[in-house]
C-alpha cells in the first residue's frame, strides 16, 4: 500500500479539506455517534483524520465510483440540512454533517465535479485552446499545399538538380573529392 500523505504535505493534490462530523459505523446505545473529523478530498481518495494535525488517517477510501448527495434524513436535529452521504453499490456508505448547509452543498458539488472528471474519457480543454489547435492545423494544411504546388511548378531542369550538390565551386578552389 502506498503511504497517504498528511493534508498539508500534499496541498497540490488536495481539492477540498475541512472539519466534518462523521457518523460511526456502529451505533451506540444512545443512537448514532457523530465524531468531528478533519476530512480531505484528493484527486483519488477521501481521507479522514482525528484532527488536522494527525499524521495517520483514521480511514480512507478511493473516491472513484462513489456518489454524493445531500441527505437531511441522516439527523433529526437542527443540523439535518448539513448532512450528506457518500455511497457506492457493494461498498460501505459514509455519512457526514458539515458546519453549515452551504458547506455541505459545496462538499457534494466538489465530489460530483471530481467524479465527473474521473469518469470522463477525454481531457477537457478551454475553447480558446481548441480554436488555436484548429488554426494551427489549418496553417499546416495551407503551408503543405503551398509547398506541394511550388514543387509541381518547378521546371524539369530544376527538378533534376534537387538531389545534386547545391554548393557552387568558386574560381580558384579545388572541389573536395571524397
Amino acid at each position: 500500500l502506498e503511504e497517504i500523505p498528511r493534508p498539508f504535505q500534499d496541498s497540490g493534490n488536495i481539492l477540498k479539506q475541512g472539519y466534518l462530523e462523521k457518523r460511526s459505523r456502529e451505533p451506540s446505545f444512545f443512537g448514532s455517534d457523530w465524531h468531528k473529523r478533519w476530512c480531505v478530498l484528493t484527486q483519488r481518495n477521501f481521507l479522514y483524520y482525528a484532527n488536522e494535525k494527525s499524521k495517520q488517517p483514521k480511514g480512507s477510501f478511493p473516491i472513484e465510483r462513489y456518489q454524493a448527495h445531500l441527505d437531511p434524513q441522516l439527523r433529526k436535529d437542527s443540523r439535518k440540512k448539513c448532512c450528506f452521504q457518500l455511497f457506492c453499490p457493494g461498498k460501505r456508505s459514509y455519512e457526514f454533517a458539515a458546519p453549515s448547509p452551504a458547506e455541505a452543498q459545496d462538499w457534494v458539488e466538489q465530489i460530483r465535479f471530481l467524479l465527473r472528471d474521473l469518469s470522463s474519457l477525454t481531457i477537457p480543454c478551454d475553447e480558446d485552446e481548441e480554436e488555436e489547435e484548429e488554426e494551427l492545423s489549418k496553417d499546416r494544411d495551407s503551408s503543405d499545399s503551398m509547398n506541394n504546388s511550388q514543387n509541381s511548378t518547378l521546371n524539369p531542369e530544376e527538378q533534376e538538380l534537387e538531389g545534386e550538390d547545391i554548393y557552387e565551386v568558386m574560381p580558384g578552389e579545388i572541389p573536395n573529392s571524397q
